[in-house]
């Protein structure tokens, strides 16, 4: 079957943006004592999941964690599976290399790269069970919505490392932007809306209430999540 995945001749978009926080005593501390077995880098290739996590049966891969606490706790909860983190923030890497060294977690694996190298440097295709990109940056101005991360082509890219079957999650708390990942993917070939056409999801167990989150709800923000499912 033919793949008319979107071609465009621009420079990719990044998947972040630098701000220049420090990181704090402890966030170092965390850096410098375990970077260098839980950190990955794009020059080591592609990533063997049997050695990185052996005996794991399914692999996840979240673009862009902030400071770790959601993805340190799924990994808590989901000894079996194994967690590829991508983040180029450096306090919330250091951040999260302490949540795992408190709760001795040995099926996380890190990323200090732009998820758009990772995915074509170091995620062999067809071999994700689970893509998660919670609460991207917005971009709320309309003149700045072409700096989404979610668009025609990044979205195909996660396809193809997914597994058929696989499932590509997003969560927003800006409506705007709701509307926009659902124009995206309800127009992405060989995905398929898991809740049915145009319909968004209820939070699944699996991605935990953040401070943020609970925040938001007492101010009567909403949160959207959509399940997106490779078919082909």
């Amino acid at each position: 079957m033919t793949d008319n995945t979107t071609k465009s001749n621009h420079p990719p978009i990044r998947s972040f943006v630098i701000r220049g926080a420090r990181m704090t005593n402890l966030q170092q501390k965390g850096w410098d004592q375990s970077w260098g077995e839980k950190g990955c880098s794009i020059e080591e290739g592609m990533l063997d999941y049997s050695s990185l996590f052996p005996g794991n049966k399914s692999v996840v891969l979240e673009i862009g964690f902030g400071m770790g606490g959601s993805l340190s706790e799924m990994a808590n909860s989901n000894k079996d599976v194994g967690f590829i983190g991508v983040e180029v923030h450096r306090p919330g890497l250091g951040a999260i290399l302490n949540l795992i060294n408190d709760l001795q977690l040995d099926n996380i694996r890190l990323f200090c790269d732009d998820a758009n190298d990772v995915l074509a440097k170091c995620i062999p295709d067809g071999s994700l069970d689970r893509v998660q990109l919670y609460f991207p940056d917005p971009w709320h101005k309309k003149k700045h919505h072409k700096r989404r991360l979610v668009q025609p082509e990044f979205v195909q890219n996660i396809r193809k490392k997914l597994k058929v079957g696989g499932v590509f999650h997003m969560a927003t708390d800006w409506q705007n932007y709701a509307e926009h990942m659902m124009e995206v993917m309800s127009a992405a070939e060989h995905y398929e809306n898991i809740e049915g056409s145009g319909q968004y999801a209820s939070r699944p167990e699996y991605r935990p209430i953040t401070k943020f989150e609970r925040r938001g709800e007492r101010l009567g923000h909403g949160v959207w999540d959509l399940l997106f499912k490779r078919t082909v």
